[in-house]
């Protein structure tokens, strides 16, 4: 039986400001994360994430439900190492070295692990020596890594970890992360790449306008629609909606035709017989399908 290591009930965040109207980042918000899991946290800019994570790092509380953290209160599991986290900005002295930022980091915790150790996973060893104020956006997000990783946590919450990255630190990166799963690490992160949660997160936790809008795998979101893709290019006109044989939506740009539907199969047919398409392609909803339609506005 595996153990719970966050479990987030019914929470509630209102921000109150005199003179404006309050905000309500958070709505009555319920998951559980078992230990070891690893879980992709999306949602658009203003979802909650942010207000999620202070909540579970203990830097703020709810207006109303619960937190806890390997059944102890998030300050508590802070303050006894059990949490690393990667946040996005903030948190590193420039003047420094590297290596004298992981040193002193180190000194804090009771039973740190090896700084050479730990620079050798975030893959620091290269530029020990250098100013952080001289080391480069994804370079400083190594380092942020790094200090998670010194206090030997249970959990790590990673706040847009790729942020100023390229395509192989990215690559390393998420190496690196597996690597730390297989450990045993539970893994919390947040991200704008949805490849990077397609990938790597065993489950999916969508938040939307502060609630909780999808919980479940990649693969279960992709699913939930049994809608799928219709991709071609015209010669002539496209079609209308009100063309078309079956219920579909359609975008366009140029000669280029992007139709969403449940009967791919009869739009194909149709597309052949009765229009100039060509290069039709047919493919199954991803992650991103399935993250704009559920973020979408309601009308």
């Amino acid at each position: 039986m595996s153990t719970t290591a966050i479990k987030v009930s019914g929470v509630s965040k209102i921000f109150t400001s005199r003179g404006t109207e309050p905000i309500h980042a958070l709505s009555e918000v319920s998951f559980s994360i078992s230990q070891g899991e690893i879980v992709g946290l999306l949602g658009t800019n203003g979802a909650g994430k942010t207000t999620l994570f202070d909540l579970i790092l203990g830097l703020t509380t709810p207006t109303s439900g619960s937190i806890s953290v390997l059944s102890r209160t998030p300050r508590a599991a802070v303050q006894d190492s059990e949490i690393g986290a990667v946040l996005q900005t903030g948190g590193l002295l420039p003047e420094l070295t590297v290596l004298d930022t992981l040193q002193m980091v180190s000194s804090t915790f009771p039973h740190p692990l090896p700084v050479g150790e730990i620079a050798k996973q975030a893959n620091l060893e290269r530029i020990l020596h250098r100013k952080v104020g001289k080391c480069s956006g994804g370079e400083q997000q190594r380092v942020r890594f790094a200090l998670a990783l010194l206090g030997n946590p249970h959990i790590l919450l990673l706040d847009e970890p790729t942020a100023g990255m390229d395509a192989n630190a990215r690559y390393d990166f998420w190496t690196t992360m597996r690597n730390q799963a297989e450990m045993g690490r539970t893994i919390v992160f947040a991200t704008h790449y949805l490849e990077e949660a397609d990938n790597f997160a065993q489950r999916i936790i969508l938040l939307h306008e502060g609630k909780l809008r999808a919980d479940a795998s990649a693969q279960d979101l992709r699913e939930q629609s049994a809608q799928r893709i219709v991709e071609a290019k015209f010669a002539g006109p496209v079609p209308s909606t009100d063309e078309l044989p079956i219920s579909a939506e359609i975008s366009q740009s140029g000669d280029y035709a992007r139709i969403v539907t449940s009967d791919s199969d009869a739009l194909a047919r149709y597309l052949l017989n009765q229009t100039s398409a060509r290069d039709i392609t047919i493919r199954n909803r991803s992650l991103e399908d399935a993250f704009l339609t559920m973020t979408a506005p309601q009308h």
